[in-house]
C-alpha cells in the first residue's frame, strides 16, 4: 500500500483517469455498435448522421491518448468505408 503523500495521489488521480478513459472508450464502442446495426439495416441516413458523431469521439480519444492514433485511424476508416457501401447500394 502507498505510504507517501505523492503515491496515494498519483492512486486518486489514476483511478479518475481509468474511469474517464472507460466512459470514453464504452461510448466509442457503443456508438460505433449503433452505427454497425444501422448499416446492417441498409439505414443510409440514420448511419451518415451518426458517423461525423463517431468521427468527432474517436479524434477526441486520439488527442487524450485513450487511444493509439493508428487505431483510430483504422476505425475512422473502417466507418468511412461502411458508409461508402452502403450509399452506393
Amino acid at each position: 500500500m502507498a505510504d507517501s503523500a505523492q503515491s496515494k495521489k498519483r492512486i486518486r488521480q489514476n483511478e479518475k483517469r481509468r474511469l474517464r478513459n472507460k466512459a470514453r472508450k464504452s461510448e466509442i464502442k457503443t456508438l460505433t455498435r449503433k452505427l454497425l446495426a444501422l448499416a446492417g439495416e441498409k439505414d443510409v441516413e440514420g448511419a451518415t448522421k451518426l458517423f461525423p458523431t463517431l468521427v468527432s469521439k474517436l479524434d477526441k480519444a486520439a488527442k487524450l491518448h485513450t487511444f493509439h492514433k493508428n487505431k483510430v485511424a483504422r476505425q475512422k476508416s473502417k466507418a468511412a468505408r461502411l458508409i461508402r457501401d452502403l450509399q452506393a447500394l
